[in-house]
């Protein structure tokens, strides 16, 4: 049947409620269009329900364990038995309390997500959505209810899901997606992580700090493809120095389930057994059956809906944004996709996304933390860029924390001085990057970043330091 609602010139239809779809809603709200938001599940997708938040939650408890490690060496001392008239007893985990917190703050945040969305004007709609064409969007609803959406503009925000292998099939109990890790409610006893990317190392870096033994079973030379290689040596060697058994160079063919847990069998025949596996080998988009070939949106030939600058797909009027994309899998990237796509379609004032200027966190422990230039970069321009990486360990508000590994890099512009890109490894990376990321927005040089007074004693205080090593003498 045809929609009930009046067609509008100014009609935006997003479908999918993750950070891309909701921040794009509450933008072209705010621009006075009539918007209608439609999500299978609950607003906030996959990143409040069974990613980001979730998972951040997780390992939130994870870094108070790690710093309760840490204590002995500050003269804090934890033990089972009385001490004095104290009956002091060894930090153990609540795994089942852990994960119903988390369940609860993806809950609360679900609801706060769609409030925001309601009070905006935006008209959320439970249902799966596929298009009709260019300008139309079909929509069945949870109770069955069938229409056709017209749409002047239409934003495609539908994420992606765990890939599955073949030999490796979830099951929700031994065998376990990281959609799926909520649902255990005793800690395992050996956990196998297949895939050591910025999932697996961080559920790896989780469960060993919640006292998990760990296995994690890396494909590559080292973990963390793709990331610094500098703070992927430095993680690398904290994990095994905690007990974390890292099998590089070693790609799984197959986990099967045994009588007591689980069997993962490498390529070159090796055998691993453990109590639960998890299996973090990346991701698929959730593009299949949406209708993209119908509506003349093209895609690669892994399944990502092609964008440009401006979020804008292959077809006028269609919109794409977040993981479903491809551009970078990050919830603050998607979020800017889809506030980027609507003032670009309602006319308002825009740039196009500049991934440069991108701050991203791996949230093990030691966090990793980057933006901008890379390693890479510097070895292709070596003549062009300068660097300087300055270990934590000579930090004296680091020493006072008990923090021993990570440093801070920067790079910078030979002969100008301006801030390219930067590294943080150590607690709280996600926090430290903010300086160096503004350095990068603004065009900042390394004198203007030297000249900025920190706390002493602050961590912080290493980033002008390194900042003051960068200076030329003209």
């Amino acid at each position: 049947m045809n929609t009930e609602f009046p067609s509008t010139a100014d009609r935006v239809v997003i479908i999918g409620g993750g950070p891309g779809g909701y921040e794009a809603a509450l933008v072209a709200a705010q621009l006075g269009a009539d918007v209608m938001l439609i999500e299978q599940n609950r607003c906030g997708g996959s990143a409040v329900l069974t990613d980001v938040v979730p998972s951040k939650s997780l390992i939130a408890t994870a870094e108070m364990m790690d710093d309760i490690g840490r204590s002995d060496g500050l003269g804090i001392r934890i033990s089972d038995g009385e001490v004095g008239k104290t009956d002091v007893r060894r930090v153990t985990a609540d795994l089942e309390a852990v994960n119903e917190r988390i369940l609860s703050l993806a809950d609360a945040q679900a609801n706060d997500i769609y409030e925001g969305l309601i009070r905006a004007g935006v008209k959320v709609i439970q249902g799966r959505a596929t298009l009709a064409g260019r300008d139309q969007v079909h929509v069945v609803e949870t109770g069955g209810t069938e229409y056709t959406l017209d749409a002047s503009t239409i934003l495609l925000s539908v994420g992606a899901h765990p890939r599955e292998l073949p030999t490796a099939q979830p099951d929700g109990e031994r065998i376990l997606s990281w959609t799926q890790l909520y649902d255990l409610d005793t800690l395992p006893e050996h956990l196998i992580v297949v895939g050591s990317g910025v999932t697996g190392a961080e559920f790896a870096s989780a469960y060993r700090a919640l006292g998990t033994e760990v296995t994690l079973v890396s494909s590559r030379e080292k973990v963390l493809p793709g990331q610094d290689e500098d703070a992927a040596d430095v993680l690398e060697f904290v994990f095994r120095n905690k007990g974390m058994n890292v099998l590089s160079r070693s790609r799984a063919a197959s986990v099967t389930r045994t009588e007591s847990g689980v069997e993962v069998v490498l390529a070159d025949g090796r055998r691993v057994e453990g109590s639960h596996c998890l299996m973090a080998v990346g991701s698929i988009p959730n593009t299949e059956d949406l209708g993209l070939e119908k509506a003349g949106v093209r895609v690669s030939d892994s399944g990502h809906i092609v964008v440009d600058g401006v979020s804008r797909t292959s077809r006028a009027g269609i919109y794409a944004a977040g993981d479903c994309t491809g551009v970078l899998p990050l919830a603050s990237v998607a979020a800017m996709q889809g506030r980027i796509a609507m003032n670009h379609a309602l006319g308002d004032a825009v740039q196009p996304l500049k991934l440069r200027n991108v701050a991203s966190n791996v949230f093990t422990a030691p966090e990793i933390a980057t933006v901008g230039f890379t390693q890479a970069n510097y070895r292709e321009n070596p003549t062009d860029i300068d660097t300087v990486m300055l270990p934590l360990d000579t930090n004296p508000r680091a020493k006072m924390l008990g923090i021993k590994d990570g440093f801070v890099k920067i790079f910078a512009r030979r002969g100008s001085g301006s801030i390219l890109g930067g590294v943080v490894i150590g607690p709280r990376a996600s926090e430290l990057i903010l300086p160096i990321t503004m350095a990068v927005e603004n065009r900042l040089t390394v004198d203007q970043l030297a000249a900025s007074f920190v706390v002493y004693p602050s961590v912080s205080g290493s980033l002008t330091e390194a900042a003051r090593k960068l200076h030329r003498h003209l």
